[in-house]
């Protein structure tokens, strides 16, 4: 997996920012009421504005992690996790 951006976990919610080769945005992850059980548990803003949705998982060792979709063609290629890293910080990866 690539590590596409860097991020810091503040309360419930992750601040950091992401860079690819078309994209350089500083991100906010923030939890969100559920509206159903399929809904997304966080909204993803640059800036004021959503774009893109994340929802809490576990891998298979135990460990918890976001599963982070965005609307943007651009990142439109599937799902990035954003997983813990050994310094306690989170690292946004693409999940091809």
């Amino acid at each position: 997996m690539t590590i596409f951006g860097n991020f810091t976990k503040t309360d419930d919610s992750y601040q950091g920012s992401i860079a690819t080769l078309l994209v350089k945005s500083k991100l906010n992850i923030v939890p969100i009421e559920k509206s159903s059980e399929k809904a997304p548990d966080f909204r993803v803003y640059a800036d004021k504005a959503e774009i893109g949705a994340a929802w809490s998982a576990t891998s298979k060792a135990g460990k918890p992690y976001l599963n982070v979709r965005f609307n943007d063609p651009a990142l439109a290629s599937g799902f990035f996790r954003l997983v813990g890293t050994a310094n306690g910080g989170h690292a946004l990866m693409w999940n091809s």
